[in-house]
């Protein structure tokens, strides 16, 4: 049996060759996990995407007249049910970092062990994993540039091997329809918000440098929903990426290994600070504040702005989520956390471990976190990357109306309420 999860494609998929070199016929499946489901709004666009992507799955599995079997319900509940039905030698998948997916899949080996049967797990989402990447002593990284540097030495001593797994569907179990779940079945409606299509191409990767900055330039890959779901290969998309003379977006890519080993070594980041002084932080959490930077109505254009994106299409520029989370920990005094929980009900391409990271990182709470004293100016920040208003006017076009919403707080005193309240928890007074 192959597990699917976080790699929803058939080709270069580490763990689905592995399970198709085998000698046995290869059943594979998709669990949509009600432990996660259960906590999702019912218009989640993102099951939406999955299901497609296991559609597509299905299409190039056609010709060999095989199909995913796609279930429902816990982990544990699902392979009771299958193990009773079918005879199964082993289960194999591929491996999740994410504390929960962990302990999830120690639960599933222990009790397919008991049943006498193995559970193999594979690197696919990631080109180091775990321990792969470290310092000489053998601890981990927690600054990121002597940690990318590690990892570009590595990544051009060892070649990256592909695994051509499309090539091998003849193997797949086909001798009765697997079952299906639809979206209403699950328990959810269709949403509003359209599929990301990725522009993963090499004059994007070539200018990325010179254009990330500007949100209204529309210069990014959209590359980081495929990722998350595994529709594309980490390994094509970094050889593609390491091919080309300007290694920017490279760079970027490993940023997301940095975040992911982060949170692998220290799971408690989850809902703690790196940092453990920031938890004496007196946060303000005022809801109505928060409300409105929700909503975006906080009188600040650009920060309005991206959460307007956010909300409208499950995706946010990289500048302006900084700016956005600055705002919220800085100028509002409100817990990184809620923030986090935010993004992670509302982005497209969410992931915990980069997530944690960059919402840890704009609080200074985190490893190779901004200082708490920096704190972006969201009037300045216009004059930087959106002088021309572009992306204001498409996101907030009221910006300039009399209505418009008044600041939600003057940036000054904001700045130094921010920074008094810091040192205290930081015994800095």
């Amino acid at each position: 049996m192959f597990w699917f999860r976080r790699d929803l494609r058939i080709d270069d998929n580490h763990g689905f060759y592995k399970a198709l070199q085998g000698e046995n016929k290869v059943l594979p499946i998709f669990i949509f996990d009600s432990n996660i489901l259960e906590k999702l709004p019912k218009k989640d666009a993102r099951i939406e995407f999955i299901l497609s992507a296991l559609g597509a799955i299905d299409i190039a599995m056609k010709g060999n007249r095989s199909n995913v079997g796609i279930y429902h319900g816990t982990p544990e509940a699902i392979f009771k049910e299958i193990i009773q039905t079918w005879s199964i030698e082993k289960v194999i998948c591929n491996e999740d970092y994410e504390p929960y997916a962990v302990n999830r899949d120690e639960s599933v080996r222990q009790l397919l062990e008991k049943s006498g049967i193995v559970f193999e797990q594979y690197k696919d989402q990631v080109i180091f994993e775990k321990k792969e990447i470290t310092k000489d002593d053998g601890n981990p990284y927690k600054v990121y540039t002597p940690y990318s540097r590690k990892w570009l030495s590595k990544f051009y001593e060892i070649p990256i091997d592909n695994y051509p797994s499309e090539g091998l569907l003849e193997k797949c179990y086909n001798s009765t329809p697997l079952p299906k779940c639809s979206l209403s079945e699950l328990g959810f409606s269709q949403s509003d918000i359209p599929h990301p299509v990725p522009v993963f191409n090499d004059t994007i990767i070539d200018e990325y440098e010179a254009t990330r900055n500007f949100p209204s330039a529309n210069k990014t890959s959209r590359i980081g929903t495929s990722l998350r779901f595994g529709t594309i290969s980490i390994r094509k998309a970094v050889q593609k990426s390491a091919s080309r003379e300007n290694n920017t977006f490279l760079k970027e890519l490993i940023w997301r290994e940095f975040f992911m080993q982060i949170l692998w070594h220290f799971p408690h980041t989850v809902n703690d600070s790196f940092k453990p002084q920031y938890d004496q932080i007196e946060w303000i959490n005022n809801e109505k504040d928060f409300n409105k930077w929700c909503i975006g109505e906080t009188g600040y254009p650009l920060v309005d702005a991206g959460m307007r994106e956010l909300n409208n299409t499950g995706f946010m520029h990289n500048r302006v989520r900084m700016l956005v989370g600055s705002f919220l920990c800085k100028h509002l005094l409100i817990d990184w956390r809620w923030g986090e929980a935010y993004f992670a009900e509302k982005l497209f391409d969410y992931e915990m471990s980069s997530n944690v990271g960059n919402w840890q990182w704009v609080a200074g709470c985190g490893v190779d976190a901004a200082p708490y004293f920096r704190i972006f100016n969201p009037t300045e920040q216009i004059k930087k990357f959106d002088k021309e208003f572009n992306y204001i006017k498409k996101w907030a076009p009221n910006f300039q109306e009399f209505d418009y919403p008044k600041p939600i707080i003057d940036h000054k005193i904001a700045r130094e309420r921010c920074l008094l309240t810091y040192k205290k928890a930081l015994n800095r007074v």
